[in-house]
């Protein structure tokens, strides 16, 4: 069976890949209209997100039979024509929940404890106890917007922080459990101190948190985007943090990302983000919540053992 190797993704996946005797070929390199004039025979690829997979480009592999997603989101490939058609498209969430849940976190509490700008001015020799008091988790409401494997690992890692754990899921219900407490999105908007977003992007979700959203909060909040830089507005968030219905954001993800992540294009205009660059209410990461050595590994085995039972029940 011929695999294109689209993206590299993990040393082992690969090596095991052809322990069993799959010819992967190495396509890191190649773009899409090269990817179908030298491989039309292909049956299976294993890609990131170098290269988007619309139904135009995934008709010309008339013998693909699956597409592996070394990650989880899946918005840079059209699943559904793609399952109709037979293809099954892979990935795998179980195996960088834990990295995302603990990142989010780790934010959280970096935010809410100054950990940067402390670490910053104690480097520079300064020592300031007062200015840098910060603010406990425990006794806040936390509100979790999409509970599937990143929603539901991020509320595992908040049990025994003595928070209240509000999750709300359109398409997923009684998932309450380990106290952990399903509502209604207005609800959550009503309760929560903390929001913390772990949605799929779709045509849906795109700019989910927007001014509507920020509007209809009850109460000033902070707001965590682990998920997609495109579901959450920058300009809308800043707009909201300077009218005080935001007190503080943890980005781990823009909508100035490009399609691959692999890098970030701002707008010389967009004011607003250059200000949200010095605000210090604010923790940037450069999209690496799921991106730890163990996370790495996980997904490399689970998606090995997703594509041999495809092709043994082929």
């Amino acid at each position: 069976m011929k695999i294109l190797i689209v993206d590299h993704c993990h040393d082992w996946l690969e090596t095991q890949l052809r322990a069993e005797g799959y010819n992967c070929i190495d396509c890191t390199k190649l773009h899409a209209d090269s990817l179908v004039q030298m491989h039309p025979d292909a049956k299976g690829m294993l890609v990131r997100a170098r290269i988007q997979f619309p139904k135009e480009l995934l008709k010309q592999f008339p013998k693909l039979q699956f597409i592996a997603r070394f990650g989880s989101g899946m918005e840079h490939i059209d699943v559904l024509w793609a399952e109709e058609q037979g293809i099954r498209c892979l990935s795998a969430p179980e195996g960088n929940r834990d990295a995302v849940g603990e990142h989010a976190l780790a934010m959280l509490l970096s935010l809410f404890n100054h950990l940067p700008r402390a670490n910053q001015q104690v480097r520079n020799g300064q020592w300031d106890r007062e200015g840098n008091r910060g603010e406990e988790l425990a006794g806040k409401t936390v509100g979790i917007i999409g509970y599937g494997h990143m929603g539901s690992a991020f509320a595992q890692k908040l049990q025994g922080l003595s928070v209240r754990i509000l999750a709300h899921d359109k398409y997923r219900t009684g998932f309450a459990q380990n106290g952990v407490e399903e509502v209604s999105l207005s609800t959550l908007q009503s309760a929560a101190d903390v929001i913390s977003i772990h949605l799929p992007l779709t045509a849906e979700t795109r700019h989910y948190l927007n001014h509507s959203f920020f509007n209809q909060l009850a109460k000033p909040v902070y707001i965590i985007n682990t998920s997609r830089g495109n579901q959450l507005a920058l300009q809308d968030l800043w707009e909201a943090m300077e009218a005080g219905k935001v007190k503080g954001a943890c980005l781990d993800v823009l909508e100035h990302e490009s399609a691959s992540f692999e890098a970030l294009s701002v707008d010389p205009s967009d004011h607003y983000f250059h200000k949200m660059l010095k605000d210090e209410r604010i923790i940037f990461t450069p999209h690496i919540a799921g991106w730890t050595h163990q996370s790495q590994q996980k997904m490399a085995e689970i998606l090995f053992q997703k594509i041999q039972t495809i092709v043994q029940n082929a």
